[in-house]
This record gives structure tokens, C-alpha cells and sequence, in this order.
């Protein structure tokens, strides 16, 4: 039986987001979870589900930056949610994450540096925080007797020509390889990777928004060409908490999203207003990978999602396509330019409202 994803050749319009990625759903309730980099866009949006979702022991914000730790506090009070608990810390300190992660059950790593240009220009601080750090993290959870980890990634990850993908890959790797580090202990750990996030503070989104907002009389383009993949922060709250649940240990989780022209986005944003091109920053992509071909063959297909196996690991595969997964041919690859769903305007205004409202 052929792979749906390969049995579609031409793309096809994508009228309406309908993956919610509600299943399986994590029961976490009576749990210990901890999110680093727990004020950003993902970590606000994730501990925001979980308060209207779940009732944990304990929900652990860890990061670096008081003033929004201090304003999280504000939307989230105590007196609300009286199992939130907030850690300065920096994933660089392995001692902080040590004594934050004792008694937790699960944790989910956001914490990055994730813009392009930046970490093109100070090299040594984006491997310290996303290489270095997730060493840090892997041994912290080891140590503390974490049963689960998930790490989120990019797709920039996926051939990376730029500094963040390549310390994102690293960071991947080290995820994947962290249950054979682990030896005996029971914690498992996995990855998601995903495209862009429609509402997150690095999207073009909401950069557009702002520009009409601001009477911008045209749009930036850097190249016609451009397509990027496309996903919500709560379907990627809900793509977290599905593989969190889901996860067997050592696993790239991929959501299928849809994908677009960037021109067709800044058509949608902005109807009739004109583009500028301005060409291709350093370090960026004119297609985004999520699953580059030569994974192929260590990946399997399910309803929603891909699964990146580890290569060695031959008995997690056929544990997948036992319970009903689809295996990849050589020559597959999951680049957003020949995604087969491709979202058209009616469906990025679906998004768009699910991400701004309206």
C-alpha cells in the first residue's frame, strides 16, 4: 500500500485546518512538569493549556528573564493556580536544573536562541544555550529520575545551512541519544519538530500585522519563490502534549501542516497592497525540510504525523508498523514547496484567527 504522502503527487488546496492534534492526550493531572524557556512564545502558550486543562502537582516556569516571569505571574496568579511555580534559571547551568527538575515527572524544552541573523553573528552564545544547554538538560533529567522529556526543534534543523538549524540538529541528536545515555534509568526522551508558528514573536505574521498596522505602504519580500510550513502555537501545544503521551523514547515527531507562499501570506494579510523585494537574509532558506530524504528510510507515516526513528534501532520501527504506521520509500522527503496540502486563503484566515482572534 503506497504512503498517502507519496501517493500525491500534485498539491492539493487546503480549504481549512482540521488537525487538531487533541490525540493521545497525556493525563496530567496529580504530575510534576517543568517547561524551560517557559515565558516565551511556546512556553506562555503551553502553561496557559495546561492551567485550563489539567490540575498538575506542580507546573515549573524556568527561565531567565524576571521581568516576564513577573509578568506571567500576573495573567497566571497563584491564587488561581496554586500549583505554578517559577525558577529563574538558565539552561547553561546544569546545577539550577538539577535542583529545579528534582520530583518532576515531565519535562518539555523550549529554551533557544532562535534568530538567524543573531546567532549568525554570536556563534559561541547559540551553542552554549542550544547545544551545551541540552546536554545540560539530558543530564539534569537523567539524574533527577524524569520519566519523559520532549525537546522542540525546527525545521531548520533538517539540512541546516544556517548556525541555529546546525545547533538545532546537534540538540536533536543528543535528544535522540539520550536514552542509550540513560543506561538503566527510565527516563525516555523525544523530539518534535516543526515549521512556523503562526502568533510566535519570530513569525513573519504577525511582522506583516504590524506593518499594515503601522501604514506601511508595501510588503517586504525576500525572494516570490519562498514557501514555509505553517502551524498555531495551540495545535503546536497540542502536538507536544499528543507526543509526549505518545512517545516510546528516541523519536523526531513531525506534525502534517500545510505550507504556502510567502507572497500568497502577504497577499492574504494585506490584499492589494504591492511587495518589495528585498532578497534572501544570510543564513536563510528558499524551502523549508522537515524530513530530509536521506531520513526516509528511518521514518514511518501515521495519520498526522511522521516518525523519525533512530536508524540503529530496528525493533522500535516494526513496533511501529505493528501497530498500523506506513513505511517511507527511498526518495521520500517532506519539503514545504511539494508538500501536498497547501493552504489556500481560506484557510490561513482560519489560522489567522486562531492565532490573533477574530
Amino acid at each position: 500500500m503506497p504512503s498517502p504522502a507519496v501517493a500525491a503527487q500534485s498539491a492539493r488546496p487546503f480549504q481549512a485546518p482540521v488537525r487538531d492534534f487533541l490525540h493521545p492526550r497525556p493525563d496530567l493531572n496529580g504530575k510534576v512538569i517543568l517547561v524551560t524557556g517557559g515565558t516565551g512564545s511556546f512556553g506562555r502558550a503551553f502553561v496557559k493549556a495546561v492551567c485550563e486543562q489539567f490540575t498538575p502537582k506542580k507546573l515549573i516556569v524556568f527561565s531567565r528573564d524576571e521581568l516576564k516571569q513577573y509578568e506571567m505571574a500576573q495573567a497566571h496568579p497563584t491564587e488561581r493556580w496554586p500549583f505554578l511555580r517559577y525558577f529563574i534559571g538558565d539552561v547553561r547551568d546544569v546545577g539550577r536544573l538539577q535542583t529545579a527538575m528534582r520530583g518532576v515527572d515531565y519535562v518539555i524544552h523550549a529554551a533557544a536562541l532562535k534568530h538567524v541573523p543573531i546567532a549568525e553573528y554570536n556563534p559561541f552564545e547559540c551553542i552554549k544555550t542550544n547545544v551545551m544547554g541540552a546536554e545540560n538538560v539530558v543530564n539534569a533529567a537523567i539524574a533527577a529520575g524524569v520519566k519523559r522529556v520532549v525537546a522542540l526543534s525546527t525545521d531548520k534543523a533538517a539540512n541546516p545551512i544556517n548556525l541555529y538549524g546546525a545547533s538545532k540538529l546537534a540538540s536533536d541528536k543528543i535528544f535522540v541519544a539520550a536514552g542509550a545515555m540513560a543506561g538503566d534509568a527510565d527516563t525516555r526522551f523525544s523530539v518534535v519538530r516543526y515549521g512556523n508558528v503562526m502568533g510566535s514573536r519570530g513569525s513573519v505574521a504577525p511582522f506583516f500585522r504590524k506593518l499594515v498596522a503601522e501604514g506601511a505602504q508595501e510588503l517586504p519580500i525576500t525572494d516570490p519563490r519562498m514557501t514555509r510550513f505553517w502551524i498555531t502555537l495551540d495545535q503546536g501545544v497540542n502536538f507536544v502534549l499528543s507526543s509526549l503521551e505518545a512517545m516510546t523514547g528516541g523519536e523526531i515527531f513531525v506534525p502534517k501542516i500545510p505550507s504556502m507562499r510567502t507572497t500568497e501570506l502577504a497577499s492574504a494579510i494585506a490584499p492589494g497592497l504591492p511587495h518589495k523585494l528585498v532578497g534572501i537574509r544570510p543564513g536563510e532558506k528558499l524551502h523549508e525540510i522537515m524530513v530530509p530524504e536521506d531520513d526516509a528510510r528511518s521514518t514511518v507515516e501515521l495519520s498526522d504525523r511522521y516518525v523519525i526513528l533512530p536508524s540503529h534501532d530496528a525493533a522500535r520501527r516494526e513496533a511501529y508498523l505493528a501497530e498500523g504506521a506506513l513505511p517511507m520509500p527511498e526518495g521520500f522527503s517532506y519539503v514545504s514547496d511539494r508538500n501536498p496540502e497547501r493552504l489556500d486563503a481560506r484557510g490561513l484566515q482560519v489560522l489567522l484567527n486562531q492565532a490573533y482572534g477574530g
